[in-house]
């Protein structure tokens, strides 16, 4: 009986997929600077304004826009970014991802769609002796961005504003 290629829980990067090989090779044709301008990014929440301390859905979109297959480099492992106020994944812990680069490879015109979690609190480290303590975020707008990690920093990204009451 044939294995499958790839197993849901050895997915680290997000998406549930098997190796395209014939992805891989024509995407080699396709300039780096090129493949990077062909992504778009979309962010979204289902709703505009939440309570104080209740989650938030983000619901996440990269697209190929070309009709070719497309390779983007990035600079870690991590293929993409969400941040909210500009804090990664809303926390101060240190993260300790490996740096060695990656690639995010698009059918074309394929859409890649996630939907991440943000529990609606701040991780930071004012707490007890140093210690990292959750606090939901104030009152007031806060913007949630999500970013490829390209090699340049310059990688395609999008923003949405939501309000915590």
């Amino acid at each position: 009986m044939p294995q499958p290629r790839h197993r849901s829980g050895d997915d680290r990067l997000g998406f549930e997929e098997t190796t395209n090989y014939l992805t891989s090779a024509l995407s080699k044709f396709v300039p780096n600077w090129l493949a990077r301008r062909a992504v778009s990014v979309s962010v979204e929440t289902p709703r505009d304004r939440y309570r104080r301390g209740e989650p938030v859905e983000i619901v996440v979109e990269f697209r190929n826009r070309l009709p070719l297959p497309i390779t983007v480099p990035t600079v870690e492992r991590r293929l993409w970014e969400w941040r909210v106020d500009g804090v990664l994944e809303a926390t101060e812990e240190p993260r300790y991802v490996d740096r060695s680069p990656n690639t995010f490879a698009f059918r074309g015109g394929e859409r890649k769609r996630v939907v991440q979690h943000w529990n609606g609190h701040f991780r930071r480290a004012e707490g007890i002796d140093g210690l990292h303590a959750s606090k939901p975020a104030t009152p007031g707008e806060h913007t949630i961005s999500v970013s490829l990690t390209t090699t340049d920093g310059d990688g395609p990204g999008d923003a949405t504003t939501i309000t915590v009451e």
